[in-house]
């Protein structure tokens, strides 16, 4: 695997951070999650494939414990708000300077500097700032987030896990690590660049939703069949808009493309809901008209292209997308069928392939330094 070799601490948190190390570990690195005591591992949906140690960062022999694991990796994750590593003395200073190969990846929502360096937020707040959130939603409606894809996984810990990408890669020439200051805003903002540099193509200018690729237009929009489901439609070039009319027995005469979109939209709307999404799917599939079925999670699973791509896994009632993009030689593999595991459920495993003595771990562990998860025995130590 690509990243095979490569050895990761992942400071335990919400749904960038753990993605960013998901990446990682589905293309082969070692990802180590250091879990706090007394945590909820179950916050975490994206663990699967991890290993877990549980410390008490607030102690010393928590934080040597730490410099020690930190001197034999390559790649931290903090999610911790700026300055939090720095009070512990674990800061990428203090860590790069018995490690100059570490890289240090700071993933945040404002970034490491800068007014609201130092203020709490969500996904939504960082796509309200860069920009993006300005453009989501139907004419005459308030903005509308989707979810929070963009900006914390995408902006957040996609860019991330480029970031660390770009390090590595750096670091077989110069053989120094450095730190990485990913910001979710900025993350979110760079992962808009075409919708930035787009604006004056034409294709924008109109107040949110009234262009057309936010739904302003009727050749690209979603439409609700007879039974209740949905097609998409992304007819835009000329070529396949025709055949996209044809398909649904009409002609570009009756139906002009870039004349009332709304008039054009409620005469197609109405096409649609006289056959099933099933029905649809048998006319439209394997022609160029763009118009693909809208699945649910579970369906994207069954559907025949993703699966002769062999996109998802399912495991028991679980749905889970492989590691993408695909490499000839050395593939991700999806770690999602492993459980996810519980805090600290491999603390001596770990301590035990750092060189940490028995009785050491003992230690440890009646002082509550770390935490082991499952009941152990002092001759398995």
């Amino acid at each position: 695997m690509a990243l095979k070799g490569i050895k990761v601490l992942e400071l335990a948190g919400l749904a960038p951070g753990p993605y960013c190390g998901m990446i990682l570990a589905d293309f082969g690195a070692s990802v180590i999650r250091v879990d706090k005591i007394g945590g909820q591992a179950s916050l975490d949906c994206l663990g699967h494939g991890k290993r877990s140690i549980a410390l008490n960062l607030k102690s010393e022999k928590g934080i040597n414990i730490f410099k020690k694991l930190s001197d034999q990796s390559d790649v931290i994750i903090d999610t911790y708000r700026r300055g939090v590593m720095e009070k512990l003395k674990i800061g990428p200073k203090e860590l790069m300077a018995t490690n100059e190969k570490l890289i240090y990846a700071r993933l945040t929502g404002y970034g490491q500097d800068g007014s609201y360096a130092d203020m709490a937020g969500h996904d939504i707040n960082y796509l309200g700032l860069s920009g993006l959130l300005s453009l989501f939603g139907r004419y005459g409606e308030k903005p509308t987030p989707p979810i929070n894809l963009a900006a914390d996984f995408g902006g957040g810990g996609l860019m991330c896990a480029f970031g660390i990408m770009l390090a590595l890669y750096e670091r077989t020439k110069s053989n120094v690590g450095q730190v990485i200051d990913a910001s979710m805003v900025e993350g979110s903002a760079y992962l808009g660049s075409w919708l930035f540099r787009s604006q004056k193509m034409g294709i924008w200018g109109n107040p949110r939703g009234r262009n057309i690729l936010d739904t302003g237009s009727h050749f690209y929009d979603t439409y609700e069949t007879k039974d209740k489901l949905y097609m998409c439609v992304g007819a835009l070039e000329p070529q396949f808009y025709d055949i996209f009319l044809e398909k649904l027995g009409l002609s570009s005469d009756e139906i002009p493309q870039y004349d009332n979109f709304e008039e054009n939209r409620c005469r197609i709307a109405e096409i649609f809901k006289t056959k099933t999404q099933a029905e649809w799917c048998a006319i439209f599939d394997g022609t160029d008209a763009c118009v693909t079925p809208m699945l649910s999670l579970k369906d994207a699973s069954s559907h025949i292209h993703n699966k002769q791509r062999q996109t998802f896994t399912t495991v028991g009632d679980d749905v889970i997308p492989n590691p993408s993009p695909c490499l000839s030689r050395t593939p991700g593999i999806s770690l999602g069928s492993q459980k996810n595991p519980q805090i600290g459920e491999h603390t001596i495993e770990i301590l035990t392939e750092f060189k940490f003595q028995s009785n050491e771990i003992e230690d440890l562990l009646s002082n509550e330094i770390v935490h082991q998860a499952q009941p152990y025995h002092t001759s398995k130590i």
